[in-house]
């Protein structure tokens, strides 16, 4: 009998669309729980607290980090993005599968204390759509976009180590591959269950 969730991190360069991807797959798998990360920076057009992120003033953040409320934790492009350890370890505990949408720093943490987690990396079709997406979006000043951009470039040469890839360039096809991923996992550990081991 299984005696916690899988995990699977899902991650990638800033604006490749692992937003879109967690909504996609989460409308198919239901039964799939979603971890909500907390971070500092303001909401975007369309986020609501509760649901996207909690969020909250640095200096909150800051407390909690060095209470050690985070099992990973990154400053990204001028703010903070932390993972709850309590809600993580909940999630898993009360054996639910369980989805993390974090940027590649925090995906590195979460390896450390979760080696048998199921690592996920998005990629874009091409660089030119990366920064289409980024600036179709319109949440960032140029400078900003230009600054995720060079980011991207040190972000994709981490793919060789996650355990599956994804290019999202059609999303419905990214989605279905990802559904499909997850769904093959769960199953192959119902078949042969094995603990999360957790530090």
């Amino acid at each position: 009998m299984e005696s916690t969730g899988q995990l699977f991190v899902l991650s990638g360069p800033s604006g490749v669309g692992k937003s879109s991807l967690r909504e996609g797959v989460r409308k198919r798998l239901p039964e799939l729980a979603y971890s909500i990360s907390h971070t500092t920076r303001a909401p975007r057009q369309g986020e609501s607290e509760g649901r996207d992120y909690h969020f909250v003033s640095l200096e909150t953040f800051l407390a909690m980090k060095e209470a050690g409320k985070f099992v990973e934790c990154a400053q990204v492009h001028g703010n903070y993005y932390g993972t709850s350890r309590e809600q993580l370890e909940k999630h898993l505990n009360d054996r639910r599968d369980l989805l993390l949408e974090i940027d590649v720093q925090g995906a590195r943490q979460v390896k450390e204390h979760f080696p048998r987690a199921c690592f996920i990396f998005v990629l874009p079709p091409n660089p030119e759509t990366l920064e289409q997406r980024l600036v179709e979006r319109g949440t960032e000043q140029a400078h900003d976009v230009e600054q995720r951009l060079e980011d991207s470039s040190r972000e994709l040469l981490e793919e060789s180590w996650y355990d599956y890839s994804i290019v999202n360039d059609v999303l419905e096809e990214a989605v279905e591959e990802l559904v499909a991923i997850i769904s093959a996992n769960v199953a192959s550990r119902r078949q042969s269950p094995e603990s999360l081991e957790s530090t």
